[in-house]
C-alpha cells in the first residue's frame, strides 16, 4: 500500500497530510493509506486519496472482491469522518435514514485498492475486514497535515472540521 501510494517518493503539499493505518479480521490483513486535505481557514477535513493493500488468501473471484474492499473503505470513511448516532435526554436525534450522515458521492476519493492474491493459503473472510484501516489512516493524515492526534470517532463530525485551539 505505501509502495504504490508512493509514501517514500512524495512530500505532502502544505495543508496535506499523508497517513497509515492496518490490521487484521476475519484471517485477512490490509494497510491503507490516506491523503488529506484541511482548509487552513475552516478547518475543513476533505479525504483526497485512499490505497488500500489487502490480503485474504486464495482469491476465488478477484471483481467480488474488489467491491466488498471498494463497500468497506467508503464504509469507513463515514465512520472515520461524521457517522453517528445523536442523543439528547435519551432520545435518538436522527432515528430516520435521511437524517443520518452516510458517506455520499462527493465524500468519496480516488480509491485505489492491491489485491494480494496468496494461492499458497486458504481463503478466508473478506466481507468487511479492510475497513479496519481506514480510521487510523485518516486519523494519522489529519495529525500531520494539523498537529491534532483526534482521539475519538467519528474524528470530525461537526461539519467535517478540525479547528486548532
Amino acid at each position: 500500500a505505501a509502495k504504490q501510494f508512493g509514501w517514500a517518493a512524495k512530500k505532502a503539499p502544505a495543508n496535506h497530510g499523508f497517513g497509515i493505518g492496518g490490521g487484521t479480521e476475519k484471517g485477512g490483513f490490509t494497510a491503507t493509506c490516506a491523503e488529506v486535505k484541511v482548509d487552513s481557514k475552516t478547518g475543513e477535513v476533505n479525504v483526497v486519496r485512499l490505497t488500500s493493500a489487502f490480503e485474504c488468501g486464495a482469491i476465488i473471484n478477484p471483481e467480488h472482491l474488489e467491491n466488498q474492499i471498494l463497500g468497506s473503505l467508503v464504509q469507513g470513511l463515514g465512520g472515520a469522518l461524521f457517522e453517528a448516532v445523536d442523543f439528547k435526554d435519551g432520545k435518538i436525534l436522527n432515528p430516520l435514514f435521511g437524517q443520518y450522515r452516510v458517506p455520499r458521492f462527493k465524500d468519496t476519493p480516488a480509491i485505489e485498492i492491491i489485491q494480494l492474491n496468496r494461492k499458497d493459503l486458504p481463503s478466508a473472510g473478506a466481507g468487511e475486514a479492510p475497513i479496519v484501516g481506514v480510521a487510523p489512516a485518516i486519523r494519522n493524515a489529519i495529525a500531520a497535515a494539523t498537529g491534532i492526534r483526534l482521539k475519538a470517532l467519528p474524528l470530525v463530525p461537526n461539519g467535517v472540521t478540525v479547528v486548532k485551539s
